[in-house]
């Protein structure tokens, strides 16, 4: 038996129904096996975002091959969830004194949030409704309940709520597609009102790493919203932070102030994955140019010697304007304080940018040899 199949490039190919996920001369486990049960009656094209942020759920068979492991152990930690309640909460927040036993709630929130992102992947990927239940279930609690704070470092993680419903969005019933693009049009229009009445230039919190994670989630607000005057907004906005928070020679305001890798790659990873959205729409923001001819590309080389080992770092002892918390840190002898920076800190970042362009899979795979789970489903190959 043979069926048409939608490659990732928009064409079609006949392949056997049943080949979905199994790679030459290998048996299928049996979560393998569903998925080649799942797969082959699956409503591929039945939910349509418009970011697109992740690959086609036809994927050509390479891509195929690279995802199954992955989609495997999605699939794993997902299914024993599949009757969980969600825990959505009003506000994330770090700082205790604000709310009791922020830090616990806030790593309970990431992991609703993950889950959710999690189920849609594996949804999209084989087709089984229980997992779009999840994810409609989860979305909705978030989406009628949460109040952002516009604390970027804190609500970071919501682009995977963002993720979760472009990967579902035309499937959900309509009370959940309504209630998720209005709370995203509130986050992403909030964002942009608190950035715009600052005045320019932008200092301090409004050029550095959060600027970047307010960055990543108005783009991928706009672009899952398909709204053009947003989109156009937040082109204008990644191209002044990298004009603000990018400097000639490729390092990082973060990094010239507090001499941490660590900041680098929360200035950075943020701006990739907002790249990553523009790219599906044919918008190369990658090489985008700020005022003094910096761009994301040239941050990124930066700190590839970092990561490769060519160059090492200790935290914390170039700082050039160190802010009162660091003072205290080398006072008490922090842990942190001139430890030598982990490469590992920049797998995920590098992983990302290799989405972008294949010149970084090199030094993703040097620095960790398989993307996080997700991030493999979601987008199984590097650029070419």
């Amino acid at each position: 038996m043979v069926r048409k199949v939608r490659t990732a490039n928009g064409g079609t190919v006949r392949e056997p129904v049943g080949q979905y996920w199994r790679e030459p001369g290998r048996r299928a486990s049996p979560w393998l096996a569903l998925l080649v049960c799942v797969a082959a009656a699956a409503p591929f094209g039945a939910a349509r975002a418009a970011m697109n942020f992740c690959a086609a759920p036809a994927l050509q068979s390479s891509e195929r091959t690279n995802a199954a492991p992955a989609i495997e152990t999605l699939m794993r930690q997902v299914a024993g969830k599949l009757g969980d309640a969600p825990n959505p909460l009003a506000g994330l927040s770090t700082e205790k004194s604000r709310y009791q036993g922020a830090d616990d709630k806030r790593v309970e929130g990431n992991q609703d949030l993950d889950l959710m992102r999690d189920a849609a992947l594996v949804w999209r990927a084989t087709g089984d409704q229980r997992y779009l239940r999840l994810v409609d279930r989860f979305l909705f609690a978030w989406a009628t309940t949460y109040q952002p704070t516009y604390n970027p470092i804190d609500e970071t993680h919501l682009d995977s709520l963002i993720i979760a419903y472009d990967l579902t969005a035309s499937a959900l019933p309509v009370k959940t597609r309504n209630a998720t693009t209005a709370f995203i049009a509130t986050l992403a229009n909030g964002y942009v009102e608190r950035i715009d009445a600052e005045p320019r230039p932008l200092k301090g919190t409004f050029r550095d790493k959060g600027q970047s994670h307010r960055v990543k989630l108005i783009a991928m607000s706009a672009f899952t919203l398909d709204d053009r005057k947003l989109i156009n907004t937040a082109q204008r906005l990644f191209v002044e932070q990298i004009g603000n928070n990018v400097l000639p020679d490729g390092a990082t305001v973060d990094f010239a102030e507090r001499g941490v890798l660590h900041d680098v790659t929360e200035d950075l990873e943020p701006l990739v994955v907002a790249a990553l959205a523009a790219r599906r729409h044919n918008r190369n923001w990658l090489n985008e140019r700020g005022k003094d001819g910096a761009s994301l590309a040239l941050a990124l080389d930066w700190l590839q010697p970092y990561a490769l080992g060519e160059k090492t770092q200790k935290e914390f002892v170039q700082a050039s304007e160190p802010v009162p918390r660091d003072v205290t840190r080398r006072e008490t002898s922090a842990p942190d304080v001139s430890s030598q920076w982990d490469p590992q800190d920049s797998a995920e970042l590098f992983h990302l940018a290799a989405r972008l362009s294949g010149r970084y899979a090199p030094t993703a795979l040097r620095v960790s040899p398989t993307p996080p789970d997700w991030l493999a489903v979601c987008l199984p190959l590097p650029a070419r």
